[in-house]
């Protein structure tokens, strides 16, 4: 408890950290490009984003395109916002917000790709709604994409993947890429070695990884 009391403290002063007190935090939407980042490249928005690990492994491959990685833990954020700074990161953000309020702080098409890392898969039935990929957020994330913005799921849940791909059948939508096991798949190539904390222990564990990459219609 006294490490994260710390923490926050030190949020205070991260200038990769748009939280609450933050003074763009309430004006930030639409103008991601202008106010935080001043540039016109694409923005790829991380849901869920914990530590961090996959916004500052994607920024450091992709200094052309901006990364804001998105969660409400701000202990967690604050490790990525610590990271972003030793590496001289400018187009990193991290952004404190519960994943329902997207739409206060993206614009329609102000949002270029989303990344979905090893998300809770809820698997409850009463939970079901509460699923990162369930229809409720699929519904916020097309409200924010650019056309033809793609999804990257990536988990260690069988459940959270065949649920997955079950929403996007009755929605019509074929995936562009998929696999249940990522680490046995030429689709790894596509993940530049990046690997989350979690990833790496299920990994450890020998457990499956599954990806999948879709557009929403």
């Amino acid at each position: 408890m006294r490490q994260k009391r710390k923490r926050f403290e030190a949020n205070k002063w991260l200038k990769h950290l748009i939280e609450p007190r933050h003074p763009i935090y309430n004006t930030i939407k639409g103008k991601w490009n202008d106010l935080y980042f001043q540039n016109k490249h694409p923005i790829t928005v991380e849901i869920g984003c914990g530590h961090g690990a996959y916004t500052i492994g994607l920024a450091k491959i992709f200094p052309e395109r901006n990364f804001i990685g998105i969660d409400i833990k701000g202990d967690r954020l604050w490790k990525g916002g610590e990271e972003a700074k030793t590496y001289g990161l400018k187009n990193v953000a991290f952004l404190r917000t519960q994943v329902t309020h997207l739409l206060d702080f993206f614009a329609e098409n102000e949002v270029a790709e989303i990344w979905i890392t090893f998300p809770d898969p809820r698997p409850k039935t009463r939970d079901i709604k509460r699923r990162l990929t369930s229809i409720r957020f699929l519904n916020l994330y097309k409200a924010i994409l650019i056309q033809n913005g793609p999804i990257h799921l990536k988990t260690d849940s069988n459940l959270l993947f065949n649920h997955t791909l079950d929403l996007l059948q009755e929605k019509g939508i074929e995936p562009l890429n998929y696999t249940t096991n990522l680490y046995r798949s030429s689709l790894i190539d596509h993940h530049f070695g990046i690997q989350t904390t979690y990833e790496k222990r299920f990994i450890a564990q020998g457990m499956q990884i599954y990806y999948l990459c879709f557009m929403l219609k």
